[in-house]
């Protein structure tokens, strides 16, 4: 970047820390809190990197997750990667663990510092798409001028947050292109594309967290395929995903004790039908397997003899058995 255009950037960013935008503006917002991480718009050091044996580390921290999102990051890349742009999970701390990209674009990748153990926190690169969406916990694009760093500014990056079975922020998403003709109407799309890879990705790590639990979508409005509850054997829910927390009000204190899938439902009609057609389906194919043995089925289910005829006898199951 010529030294006009680095200048021109130092600038507006300096001047937008004057005024009062931060209040109005998240993007001001972001590029104060890396003012106060001491880094200077200007200044051309290279990004950090992790050594092999830190990011060694930094991948097993999540591994789990990594493992889950192998089919969804697969499948982002093929939307993706033809038009130059390249995959990355980032962990919390904001070191890309995984990638997926071009083999012609490595070296630009690369030099970029979009590659796996480089180091897109906040604090380290200013504004950026990892590092303000992990700080923020939300999906969003910083789009070339709106990074910090004047030798970030020719990349577009858009980022979503993946949190985890029980709600905690894990990683971001990310998916980062160093093309000029970008458009907007295409980042747009990419962002459409990242938000589901990402939901995606929560939820088969969801169903991997409670795999002997029964996974139903929570009776919200939106209906979104990322609100999934986590039911035991005994109808009680043992699991949410952030958005059926924060559709449902759950907190980490609401699990300290047994919650009724029924009571947590609040008597909704489509969700008890959908509660009772989900457990009775888990009864037959127990059954099934057990030979109509009741006492077998209740082993396989991890419940008691009796436990299993009181819900026999409340779905109706003896007949069809």
């Amino acid at each position: 970047m010529r030294g006009t255009a680095v200048t021109e950037h130092a600038d507006k960013v300096q001047a937008a820390l004057k005024s009062s935008e931060a209040a109005r503006s998240a993007l001001v917002a972001s590029w104060q809190r890396s003012s106060h991480h001491h880094l200077d718009p200007a200044h051309r050091t290279p990004p950090k990197r992790l050594t092999e044996s830190e990011l060694m580390f930094a991948r097993q921290r999540i591994e789990p997750l990594i493992a889950v999102a192998q089919a969804s990051l697969d499948r982002l890349y093929l939307a993706v990667g033809g038009v130059g742009c390249c995959v990355l999970l980032a962990d919390r701390d904001g070191v890309p663990v995984e990638r997926r990209g071009a083999l012609a674009d490595d070296e630009t990748f690369h030099d970029w510092g979009l590659w796996t153990g480089t180091v897109w926190s906040e604090e380290s690169e200013g504004t950026n798409g990892i590092g303000t969406c992990l700080v923020e916990q939300r999906p969003l694009t910083i789009h070339r001028g709106q990074h910090f760093l004047t030798r970030n500014t020719a990349l577009s990056c858009t980022t979503t947050p993946i949190f985890d079975h029980e709600g905690k922020l894990a990683a971001a998403l990310d998916v980062s292109s160093c093309r000029a003709d970008l458009t907007e109407g295409f980042v747009n799309l990419i962002a459409l594309a990242v938000g589901d890879a990402a939901r995606r990705i929560e939820a088969d790590n969801f169903r991997l967290a409670f795999p002997d639990a029964r996974i139903m979508l929570a009776p919200v409005a939106e209906r979104s395929a990322g609100a999934l509850l986590a039911i035991d054997a005994d109808d009680l829910v043992i699991g949410a995903t952030r958005s059926a927390r924060l559709a449902l009000g759950l907190t980490a204190e609401s699990f300290a004790k047994p919650m009724p899938a029924a009571d947590l439902l609040g008597g909704s009609v489509v969700a008890e039908r959908e509660l009772r057609e989900a457990e009775r389906a888990v009864l037959q194919r127990a059954l099934a397997r057990a030979g109509g043995n009741v006492a077998l089925a209740a082993r396989m289910l991890g419940i008691s003899r009796a436990t299993l005829h009181r819900k026999m006898n409340r779905l109706d199951l003896h007949r069809a058995t």
